[in-house]
C-alpha cells in the first residue's frame, strides 16, 4: 500500500517538474521577445538557458523526483537480484 502511494506522490511530483521546466521556458523565452527577439531564438534561448535555472529553481523538486526514482528502483533491484538467484538454482 506505502508503495503506491509513493508512486503516486512520484507521478504527480515529476509531472509538476516536467511542467514546471516548461513553464520556465516559456518564461525566459517570454522575457526575450519583450525585447524584439524572434520567437524561434526566444525558445532556444530558454531550452539553453532552462536548464541550468532549472536545475538551481527547481532543486528541491528535481531532489524529491529523484529520490522517489531511487526508491522505485532499489525495490526493482531486490526483485531482480531475487530473480537471479531462483533462475541459479540458489534460495
Amino acid at each position: 500500500m506505502s508503495s503506491e502511494r509513493a508512486d503516486s506522490h512520484l507521478a504527480r511530483d515529476l509531472v509538476v517538474y516536467v511542467l514546471a521546466r516548461f513553464a520556465l521556458v516559456a518564461v525566459v523565452a517570454w522575457v526575450l521577445t519583450l525585447f524584439s527577439v524572434p520567437l524561434l531564438v526566444a525558445v532556444a534561448v530558454g531550452i539553453v538557458a532552462g536548464l541550468p535555472i532549472g536545475l538551481l529553481v527547481l532543486r528541491p523538486l528535481n531532489q524529491r523526483v529523484t529520490a522517489g526514482l531511487a526508491e522505485r528502483n532499489k525495490g526493482r533491484a531486490s526483485e531482480r537480484a531475487k530473480l537471479r538467484a531462483e533462475l541459479r538454482g540458489e534460495q
